[in-house]
């Protein structure tokens, strides 16, 4: 704050015919008082007692206006400073949660690494696997078309063995029809043969029925 001019410490010219300060009226007529000059002045004391005070309060006023301004300045201070401290939590928020982010991706990455391996041997081991199923493979066929050479000579024998076999189907077939007959012919020839039988038993019973009634018959004389 600028200071306020001082104005008491300015002396002001003594009036004519006034004494100075200190002086003992004596003069150089033998100590008698001068006679008046002139009409007596105004002290100048309140003027400048208005004018020191006007200066005082219009250094007060800027003095205080000043001081407000700074308040102003200093409240404004305190509320930038509790913004950029409220920005620097919200940053150091996120940033723990970048680093936070950058952990799980780095620990994400770490097992998307692993598994990468993982897949890669088990890629490798299932390429072996598909190698050895290709050797596998081609055995098989080989196999395979060894089996269908021999599928071809068996049907070839197969239809020559299912000529014989018709054959003997068809001669299969002639015997049973001449088994058929014969088991008729064996049946009429046990028919005749019971008959046959039937027909001596009567024969038999017949002869011995004759026998007895011959020997029951009465013998002739003898002749003499």
């Amino acid at each position: 704050m600028p200071e306020a001019p001082d104005h008491a410490s300015k002396k002001t010219p003594a009036p004519a015919g006034a004494r100075a300060p200190g002086d003992t009226g004596d003069t150089s007529n033998g100590g008698e008082d001068a006679p008046p000059s002139g009409p007596a002045k105004k002290s100048p004391l309140p003027v400048v007692l208005g004018i020191v005070a006007a200066v005082f309060f219009v250094s007060s006023v800027v003095f205080w206006s000043r001081v407000g301004a700074r308040d102003v300045t200093i409240e404004q201070n305190k509320n930038r400073a509790a913004q950029l401290q409220d920005g620097a939590v919200l940053l150091q928020a996120q940033l723990d949660e970048t680093k936070a982010s950058l952990l799980r991706t780095q620990t994400l990455t770490g097992e998307a690494k692993a598994d990468s391996v993982r897949n890669k041997t088990d890629l490798e081991a299932a390429k072996a696997t598909a190698a050895d199923t290709q050797i596998l493979l081609d055995k098989a066929r080989l196999i395979s078309a060894d089996f269908q050479q021999q599928m071809e000579v068996a049907k070839v024998a197969s239809l020559k063995r299912q000529g014989e076999v018709e054959v003997a189907r068809a001669e299969t077939a002639v015997a049973q029809t001449q088994l058929a007959k014969a088991k008729t012919d064996l049946a009429q020839l046990e028919a005749k043969f019971a008959e046959s039988e039937k027909t001596g038993a009567d024969l038999k019973a017949k002869l011995a029925k004759a026998e007895k009634d011959l020997a029951a018959l009465p013998k002739p004389p003898a002749k003499k």
